[in-house]
């Protein structure tokens, strides 16, 4: 015990404030070198000592904030999380939509690793490398949670995902599912990250809900959205993309039907149900919307955190 001690002392790092330690070196390694110093032990001996030495192995932990230059306060994050909450309260009682969106990740069509594993006599074979060359497209899943209904649709999109093809994603719900699920509704609320295509800072996620949306359905409007580094929370990944993922786990997505068979067939014993479609459209990136194009939105911002949290209401050409 002393001699492993000895070894690890210049090889282990750890966290000054929970006590967790680790090493770089493995069992392998550490027989070795005990070796050398004449103490023959086999790798597995060296695994238990390090266990009462508080060492363990352990997978990295994602929990850091990234990409934060500065991050919300605490009791900011706090306060966005009461007021959502209390907006989905207050819309849920008067039978109005509530939706979570977001767009899962990027999928290669083809013949392609899939994390997860499953029951089967062989395993399938797939490409020995993620080449976008070797794919015969992509899948941009841009996902509809119904928050009220535990409903999801999902429009797998074969484009980019953009703010044109997110708003589209969300009038189709609304024209699949929406109008005949609320069919006396003119408030929809949308829970949605800050970043991404619909993305608190972007123009054209605006400018698409006005006149893509709640223009032509005559639809007010309101966005709340969760704080930077927060996506987590958003209900759309723990209560639908997560089971997606649990669906296909280890099965190639080696064509767009075998994507749609996947997404309609997730299901959980809550009763969770999902709707799929696939969307052809072409989509460009880099559109702009200028000054003159914003200032014409009926676009409200609210008292409470006004940069995520705002409404849009029909215009001249919703009337």
């Amino acid at each position: 015990m002393n001699a492993i001690a000895e070894i690890m002392k210049y090889e282990t790092a750890g966290d000054p404030v929970s006590g967790c330690k680790w090493t770089r070196k493995t069992t392998g390694k550490i027989a070795r070198q005990l070796k050398r110093m004449g103490i023959g032990v086999s790798a597995n001996t060296v695994g238990r000592l390090l266990k009462k030495m508080d060492y363990s192995l352990r997978r990295n932990l994602k929990s850091l904030e990234s990409g934060l230059r500065n991050p919300p306060a605490p009791h900011l994050r706090d306060q966005q999380f009461r007021y959502i909450r209390s907006q989905i309260q207050a819309y849920a009682a008067h039978g109005l939509p509530v939706i979570s969106v977001d767009t899962k990740s990027r999928e290669l069509i083809g013949a392609f690793h899939q994390p997860g594993r499953q029951w089967c006599q062989r395993a399938t074979p797939v490409f020995d490398h993620d080449f976008p060359s070797d794919a015969q497209g992509v899948a941009i899943s841009y996902g509809i949670y119904d928050f009220c209904r535990n409903e999801g649709f999902v429009n797998v999109g074969t484009s980019r995902d953009t703010a044109e093809f997110a708003v589209a994603s969300i009038r189709t719900w609304w024209q699949m599912l929406g109008l005949a699920n609320y069919p006396d509704a003119d408030h929809l609320l949308i829970l949605a990250d800050c970043g991404g295509s619909n993305g608190y800072r972007t123009r054209l996620w605006k400018h698409q809900l006005q006149v893509a949306f709640a223009d032509p359905f005559k639809l007010r409007v309101k966005v709340c959205h969760y704080p930077p580094g927060a996506s987590k929370w958003n209900p759309i990944e723990h209560r639908m993309f997560s089971f997606i993922s649990n669906n296909w786990a280890a099965h190639p997505l080696t064509d767009y039907e075998v994507v749609l068979k996947f997404i309609r067939t997730t299901k959980t014993s809550a009763g969770l149900k999902i709707r799929a479609a696939l969307h052809s459209k072409k989509y460009q990136k880099g559109i702009r919307i200028c000054v003159k194009q914003m200032q014409a939105l009926t676009l409200k911002h609210y008292t409470q955190r006004p940069k995520w949290n705002y409404s849009i209401s029909p215009g001249k050409n919703g009337n």
